[in-house]
């Protein structure tokens, strides 16, 4: 993404969560064993949760109820009380919804805090606002999207208005009080540059920008700043908030303490990050799954690097894309029929590339090379079969191999011209994510695209009423997986 840096709050959870949610006891240790009959309350502690299920803003939850059942002095009211409490701690401490209610596909490990001690301990030590403050994710980029929402839902000093809506379109050349608005939401959604970014005339800059916009969103691509092009860049304060508090919710599903050494994918954004020793040590285009095939979101490890791979084509897509074709489309693409199937032989065009990231996962899912370079040059990248597409792929092999110690091997699988497996000797855990929030260079969030239309069900979880949505129509892929 030009003049930004690509870290989205998914991707950037590294805060531990303890068994309690606080600070003061390693994660490790085993939570004593409580019951539900052993929690007690007073008017105080009452008081205190009632305040901060009041201040519920803070995390994008105000529009969710949160009700405080139950009077202190009695087992049924101090249960009532207790339960009400574990609803709200369990919001905050991994998540509102459940993703794997609202998708189909979810494996993405998520936080299983044992709730109920700490609780009880909060409740002894009068700090039940420490406490609950503890469970939401406390790094950086969660503060600052929490700040971001509590300023678009009510602040005087909440940003500029949504873009005018006039009679007449915009045409190239034009002058305009609202380009400058629009520019600036070209280039958060990588269509421009940011120094292209100035003036209010339509230039030529903008045009090209909002062409690739208009193609990508199955408008035609004039250039011309109509209804439909404008309801995609128009971004009102309630959109922004809306799809702020999704972040912010998605991020609670997350573990707090996820692996030092993995790969985090953000698939709405086309984005891979490389983390090594809890540091971010390399980030990288991807191309995923067209609005029909989509990448699910997954945790699903990489366990060996295949290289020079052969590809046995899926029966979805011989079925659709290759049968009929006929004996020279095969041996054009090196294809072959083996045991009933389609298969690609190893080289520079098979539809893997020269290296396949082999991973553990029911649904064939997995990292590759791919010989249609051309695809990273767009700025949505949906455009895939399912799986991950990865921007110089060789590159990154090379250096998940010296990472891993096993460079020579993968020097000699790929000197062998063959389809050769090279065991890692640990497991990279892979998370494929889904997030429409980054941060820019200022710090500030920026609202991307949503092109699976995703966060419509979180949303909804949440309370939300209904957003727009716009959705992608992704050209350009192939018959790869």
């Amino acid at each position: 993404m030009r003049n930004r840096l690509i870290v989205s709050p998914l991707l950037a959870v590294t805060v531990a969560l303890t068994a309690c949610g606080s600070g003061s006891e390693t994660p490790d240790a085993p939570a004593p064993a409580v019951s539900i009959t052993e929690v007690h309350w007073n008017d105080a502690a009452v008081r205190d949760l009632r305040a901060a299920i009041d201040s519920r803003a803070t995390h994008g939850l105000n529009h969710m109820n949160f009700v405080v059942d139950g009077q202190p002095g009695n087992a049924d009211g101090d249960r009532a009380l207790t339960e009400s409490a574990l609803r709200y701690a369990s919001a905050l401490a991994r998540g509102a919804s459940d993703p794997k209610k609202l998708y189909d596909i979810y494996s993405v490990p998520r936080p299983d805090p044992n709730l109920l001690p700490g609780l009880a301990k909060a409740l002894k030590g009068g700090d039940l606002k420490d406490w609950l403050d503890g469970l939401a994710p406390r790094d950086d980029g969660y503060q600052r999207l929490s700040k971001a929402y509590l300023s678009l839902r009510g602040s005087k000093d909440a940003p500029a208005p949504a873009i005018a809506q006039d009679s007449e379109p915009l045409k190239p050349g034009d002058s305009d009080r609202r380009v400058p608005q629009i520019a600036r939401q070209l280039a958060a959604s990588d269509y421009l540059d940011g120094k292209d970014a100035q003036g209010d005339r339509y230039s030529p800059a903008m045009m090209k920008a909002v062409q690739r916009m208009q193609a990508d969103y199955g408008i035609k691509p004039d250039g011309v700043i109509g209804k439909d092009a404008l309801e995609i860049l128009n971004l009102s304060d309630a959109d922004k908030a809306r799809a702020i508090a999704v972040a912010m919710e998605r991020m609670r599903w997350l573990q707090r303490d996820p692996p030092k050494t993995r790969i985090d994918v953000n698939v709405a954004a086309g984005r891979l990050i490389y983390w090594r020793d809890g540091k971010m040590v390399d980030t990288r285009k991807v191309v995923v799954g067209k609005p029909e095939n989509q990448t699910p979101q997954l945790g699903s490890p990489i366990y060996r690097l295949v290289a020079n791979p052969t590809w046995t084509v899926p029966r979805s897509i011989q079925s659709k894309e290759i049968a009929g074709k006929g004996s020279a489309y095969l041996r054009r693409n090196n294809m072959a029929w083996k045991d009933g199937w389609v298969v690609q032989q190893p080289g520079p065009r098979n539809s893997l590339g020269l290296v396949k990231f082999d991973m553990k996962n029911e649904h064939q899912i997995y990292l590759h090379d791919t010989p249609a370079k051309q695809l990273f040059q767009e700025v949505q990248r949906q455009r895939s079969h399912g799986c991950v597409r990865v921007e110089d792929a060789m590159g990154f092999a090379e250096m998940l191999a010296k990472d891993e110690g096993v460079l020579d091997e993968w020097h000699r699988a790929r000197a062998t011209g063959k389809e050769t497996f090279v065991p890692l000797p640990r497991e990279i855990p892979v998370r494929l994510l889904y997030d429409t929030v980054l941060f820019g260079e200022d710090g500030e969030p920026v609202i991307r695209s949503d092109p699976y239309g995703r966060n419509e069900s979180v949303a909804t979880a949440l309370g939300f009423a209904a957003g727009n949505s716009h959705p992608l129509h992704a050209n350009g892929g192939d018959v790869g997986p």
